[in-house]
């Protein structure tokens, strides 16, 4: 008998991430954004059944490039650069979805999330609309090499960012940067707000530090809500421990403000909302500190 042959994964994705740090950190604030990755290995391509267009309807489009001033800022920031429909870092390690696989899940999986059963597991059956991604089966052994080569790496990264600023200053707080189709896309019933912040209803982040971006956006002219539809995912909710010194929020950004959704270009909106943004970051990362500081005094 031939031993099996490992899965390779592609040249594409090496690296699978990338951290835009500064010279000097100067404020404990960590950036993620986990579902901006554009890089489609073309091993990926070959086998989906759909074409690269409706691929993207999954991938948070230039998430990431809207926040690329923080490192100026002082703050680092990690993004994904392999897309949400190949391997999604924002669900536990193992939730995989048997309908996917053409032999057996290891007895460690999780099979039953809400999530998984919806097919949006770690390594996605359908993308954001419903679409299968497959015509055929996966072997088990090939999404467990993405694991292995591409979402552990990057949460050792991200788990380190935010080691190292709690280490530097006390605490950490990491903002969970993504995006959400507006209601026309979604096919909403109504129309979305423009962000949707998530800090699991106050149990990932300390809420002060939620009601302060909220209120900033308002102030900034932007209609925001709080934890609905989106909560936060795995990321918020597996990272923000505020009892231990770390702070979770997830901001969900509408696509409308700055996206072509059909299309996946920016539109004349991205350069405001960018601008916006980075002013949004400069304000936290100096008005932040002195909320959680004062808690701690009156603690």
């Amino acid at each position: 008998m031939t031993a099996k042959k490992p899965f390779s994964l592609s040249a594409e994705l090496d690296p699978p991430f990338t951290i835009l740090a500064p010279q000097v950190q100067s404020a404990p604030f960590v950036l993620c954004s986990p579902h901006s990755g554009r890089v489609y290995p073309r091993q990926f391509l070959a086998q989906s059944r759909l074409d690269p267009q409706t691929l993207r309807k999954s991938e948070d489009s230039f998430v990431d490039d809207l926040f690329e001033g923080a490192p100026a800022l002082g703050v680092p920031m990690i993004a994904a650069r392999f897309p949400r429909a190949y391997l999604d870092v924002n669900r536990g390690p193992y939730d995989l979805d048997p309908e996917l696989f053409a032999d057996p899940l290891p007895d460690y999986a999780n099979s039953q999330s809400v999530r998984v059963v919806g097919g949006l597991g770690t390594v996605a059956r359908i993308v954001a609309d419903g679409e299968e991604i497959y015509g055929t089966r996966l072997a088990v052994d090939e999404a467990l090499a993405r694991i292995e080569r591409l979402y552990f790496p990057f949460h050792t990264a991200l788990q380190s960012l935010i080691a190292e600023t709690k280490a530097q200053f006390g605490y950490c707080v990491l903002v969970d940067c993504h995006s959400m189709p507006s209601a026309q896309m979604a096919q909403s019933s109504g129309p979305r707000p423009d962000f949707v912040l998530g800090d699991r209803f106050g149990v990932a982040c300390d809420p002060k530090l939620t009601r302060f971006l909220k209120e900033t956006l308002v102030t900034e002219g932007y209609d925001v809500h709080l934890n609905r539809p989106y909560a936060g995912g795995y990321i918020t909710e597996h990272y923000g421990r505020p009892y231990r010194g770390v702070h979770a929020v997830q901001m969900e950004i509408n696509r409308a403000l700055y996206l072509d959704e059909v299309r996946f270009t920016r539109t004349a909106g991205f350069t405001r909302l960018k601008t916006d943004l980075t002013r949004l970051a400069a304000m936290m990362f100096s008005a932040i500190p002195a909320l959680i500081e004062q808690r701690a005094a009156a603690e």
